[in-house]
């Protein structure tokens, strides 16, 4: 028998569902953090505080190299976009989007990007056109998002 069984799939799904929780919970701080400071405080917190965890990581664990050869240099934008994205995130908070209105364009965003990542082997992804359950699964995310957004608020 070959294929993944049910518990091959649940365990990633409920890890991820589990970090969408956490990016959730870091949006949140790190509005807070922009309403009582500034954007850049706001994006400078978190980005300290992974760094330090990250180090105290590398110091008990010591992994190794996984190959001898470097990255290539884009790689490393991807703590640029980490912090404009935080600082974006931590203004549109606090607007009226406010947080699940944020999460929301975000996720859409994300899944926008990456089917257009897909569509054209961006960063050295293999190509592949989006199915139907691609297609079907960004309109449901669009569609959720502009209902949230435009019909969510209360009285």
């Amino acid at each position: 028998m070959t294929g993944k069984t049910t518990h091959d799939r649940l365990i990633p799904a409920i890890l991820a569902f589990g970090a969408g929780g956490l990016l959730t919970l870091m949006v949140l701080f790190n509005g807070t953090l922009a309403a009582y400071g500034s954007l850049l405080f706001a994006s400078w917190v978190p980005h300290l505080m992974g760094t330090v965890a990250a180090l105290l990581l590398l110091a008990v664990l010591r992994p190794r190299r996984a190959t001898a050869t470097r990255p290539p240099i884009w790689t490393y934008l991807g703590g640029v976009s980490g912090g404009v994205t935080v600082m974006l995130t931590s203004f549109a908070v606090n607007t009226p989007l406010a947080l699940s209105g944020t999460i929301a364009l975000g996720l859409a965003g994300q899944m926008m990007f990456s089917l257009l990542a897909d569509i054209r082997g961006l960063f050295g992804l293999p190509k592949r056109m989006p199915g139907r359950r691609d297609l079907v699964a960004l309109a449901l995310i669009v569609g959720g998002s502009l209902i949230l957004i435009f019909f969510g608020r209360g009285p």
